[in-house]
């Protein structure tokens, strides 16, 4: 039963942690979806750039500041 348990947590985590990873994709490049002809191809690459620069400020930002635990 303990080994039930481990999988279940595991499969839990997993799939937790993927859909963290596919938010934060979704924001960096404003697709959604696995694949790539879910992306708008009608997509202003400046405003992209301006949007990708702002979230690395931000975490280059949340990274400086001292006595925080990622």
């Amino acid at each position: 039963m303990k080994l039930f348990n481990i999988l279940v947590h595991v499969l839990t985590e997993t799939s937790r942690h993927a859909g963290h990873a596919d938010i934060l994709r979704e924001q960096l490049d404003g697709s959604t979806g696995t694949a790539a002809e879910y992306a708008d191809p009608g997509r202003d690459a400046a405003l992209e750039e301006a949007r990708h620069a702002r979230i690395e400020r931000a975490a280059l930002a949340a990274a400086a500041k001292p006595g925080q635990v990622a």
